[in-house]
């Protein structure tokens, strides 16, 4: 017992046991403001904050992907079949690399209204290069690709260098790109690829063994468990809270289940295409860019407020260049995946609906139109919908009115669901 300094007798140490147990936490907890959960239950309190907050993340876009297959499977009984499920990855993963770079673009706060001009364009360039002139395979396709890339650098050096809205910019190349391409592909206007050709084989005929889809699961889920092992002995070799081993675990396990029934499923047919493998890699890459690198969280600093990232000593105009950038060269990759699914470069070629369903799939996916939240998980969840909306309707043997007004329907009700998120993490001060 210690003597107060104002001469009373009144007893002190009970506050000791407190500094001692405050003392014996980690360091990023030993603040009794801090909230900490631990264990199972922990993360599932955890998870329903966020929710009740408004951080509703990616749930709202599967939980919508369950009721759209649920409901096509309901009426249609070929849908959720392994042939179909093949056929829905091949037609996803042009539109998933497109919206990849409106994922981008959309968490800058800005958009790119041309994407589909700009990846019929190169596919118009890689026809012509290719069919016509007789290039290498390798260098039509590098040129298909340099040229989205030079049709970004353009678009940032007109918005950093002149302050031209996006939306404009965007929109004037939407016009003059779609004019570019006619131009290209000539008084013809088609161009088939050959179907014996490298990229056309990687599109429609590339598909991975059974043998080496489940090893690559095996290596995912291995380099997954990993990596929180390492994290955690990091967190706790430096005396801060780190998550227990028992939900590693768990996590793992989940992640072995979400891989291993999608495989199995798509093994029933012919498996598992090279070509969505690679937009999986793509989005993989992404996101690690995204989170893991300077230069994604500066995009996210930006997109959240532009003045303060200036501020802090982020190169905002870097920034705006090479997110343009990447997006067109998305575009331009997107485009040559779709006209070697198709065997064909035509006028058509990223016309249409390809800028609809690009954008559409970024916002459906859970990417803010507001900026600074996003992932690039949005391209692929959001390509998912899109596309399974389409590829059901088509079996059912719809109209196109019928698809543009269900998908609509779907990114409004996408949209409305982040403004309320929006507002929801604005009122629990998370905005």
């Amino acid at each position: 017992m210690t003597t107060p300094v104002d001469g009373s007798t009144a007893p002190v140490q009970d506050t000791v046991p407190e500094a001692q147990d405050a003392a014996s936490l980690p360091a990023d907890l030993q603040d009794e403001r801090l909230i900490a959960s631990h264990g199972v239950s922990g993360a599932i309190s955890a998870f329903t904050s966020r929710l009740r907050s408004g951080d509703l993340g990616s749930v709202p876009v599967v939980v919508g992907l369950i009721i759209i297959w649920a409901v096509f499977q309901i009426a249609n009984s070929s849908f959720l079949s392994s042939r179909n499920l093949v056929n829905l990855t091949l037609q996803t993963t042009s539109v998933g690399v497109i919206a990849l770079g409106i994922v981008l673009v959309l968490l800058l706060g800005e958009i790119d209204l041309s994407v589909g001009s700009v990846s019929g364009l190169a596919a118009a360039v890689l026809g012509v290069t290719f069919v016509n002139k007789g290039w290498p395979l390798v260098l039509s396709l590098l040129a298909a690709a340099v040229l989205g890339l030079v049709i970004g650098l353009f678009y940032g050096a007109l918005y950093t260098r002149f302050g031209v809205p996006s939306f404009v910019i965007t929109l004037a190349g939407l016009l003059g790109f779609l004019g570019l391409q006619l131009l290209v592909l000539g008084k013809e206007g088609t161009l088939n690829i050959p179907f014996d050709s490298g990229i056309v084989k990687f599109a429609t005929q590339s598909f991975l063994s059974p043998a080496i889809a489940y090893g690559l699961i095996v290596v995912v889920v291995a380099a997954y468990a990993f990596s929180r092992l390492r994290n955690r002995g990091a967190r706790v070799t430096a005396g801060l809270s780190a998550a227990p081993t028992t939900m590693i675990a768990i996590k793992a396990g989940a992640l072995a289940l979400v891989l291993l029934i999608p495989v199995l499923v798509l093994n029933g047919d012919r498996g598992v295409s090279s070509m969505f493998l690679f937009f999986v890699v793509l989005v993989l890459a992404t996101d690690f860019m995204i989170r893991r690198t300077r230069w994604g969280r500066s995009v996210v600093a930006v997109g959240g407020n532009v003045e303060a990232a200036r501020r802090a000593g982020i190169n905002v105009r870097f920034i705006y260049l090479s997110v343009f950038a990447a997006c067109s060269t998305f575009a331009a990759v997107g485009g040559i995946l779709a006209a070697a699914r198709l065997i064909a470069v035509n006028q058509s070629s990223g016309g249409a609906d390809t800028n609809l369903n690009a954008i559409a799939a970024a916002v459906i996916g859970g990417t803010s139109l507001f900026g600074g939240r996003g992932s690039a998980y949005s391209a692929l969840l959001g390509a998912l919908v899109i596309m399974s909306i389409s590829n059901g309707l088509a079996l059912l043997s719809l109209d196109s009115s019928v698809r543009y007004m269900v998908t609509a329907g779907v990114l409004l009700i996408a949209v409305t669901i982040d403004s309320l998120s929006r507002r929801s993490r604005q009122a629990h001060g998370r905005a």
